[in-house]
């Protein structure tokens, strides 16, 4: 995509509730639309909490020992919790060729760049959301969802990536829907990796897909 003006960039270094998240975004959508706020990349980590979205099937929440929230973003059940990097990317997609697709495969390849510069391949599989490694040749495990919304031609909600959640949370969900495969992380696969190099990581390969960012928090 064409670097367009600044986005700006913000990391919280407290996990931050997932209803706040919520209603901040919704608002900063809002603020973007009407050109009073520039685009933005929010890093962050919840509490642990499950959340549904619009394609959730109640049979796949299978011990909701966490708090379940609906979410308005595409997909299935997911888990957020501390040891994952969410990225909230909040973006103008009308001034972008309002190709929401292709706005979905920037995002793949911008974890998948920043997986890469800790030499971790990641892969897209057709039929399934999100970014893989893959365990042999017919198992994967999941290392990162993707979900979005779309208001105003605002995109919002947007990433997950595990660098060290406890990776048993996942068990009380079948994550997206997908039984057949499992879950994996940065650390279980033996990279040393800390939240901080990830972030600098995303930065990085995040401009190169999308353009110039500005600011830490």
């Amino acid at each position: 995509m064409i670097p367009r003006d600044p986005i700006e960039w913000r990391i919280s270094d407290r996990e931050v509730p997932y209803p706040t998240a919520v209603v901040f975004m919704e608002a900063r959508v809002e603020e973007i639309a009407a050109g009073h706020a520039p685009e933005l990349v929010w890093l962050l980590e919840h509490p642990p909490i499950y959340t549904a979205g619009t394609s959730a099937k109640q049979a796949d929440l299978l011990d909701p020992r966490f708090p379940v929230f609906k979410s308005g973003r595409g997909g299935q059940y997911t888990y957020h919790g501390p040891g994952q990097r969410v990225g909230y990317v909040l973006m103008n997609l009308k001034k972008r060729g309002g190709d929401v697709r292709a706005y979905v495969h920037g995002l793949e390849e911008w974890v998948i760049r920043a997986l890469a510069s800790f030499n971790l391949t990641t892969v897209r599989r057709e039929g399934r959301v999100g970014l893989w490694v893959a365990r042999n040749d017919r198992v994967d495990d999941k290392i990162a969802a993707i979900g979005v919304r779309v208001r105003k031609g605002i995109s919002f909600h947007g990433v997950s990536i595990n660098l060290d959640p406890d990776l048993s949370h996942f068990s009380g969900i079948v994550p997206c829907g997908i039984a057949d495969h499992g879950v994996t992380s940065l650390v279980a696969l033996g990279y040393p990796v800390t939240m901080a190099d990830l972030d600098v990581a995303l930065r990085n390969a995040f401009e190169e897909v999308f353009g110039t960012v500005a600011g830490r928090r």
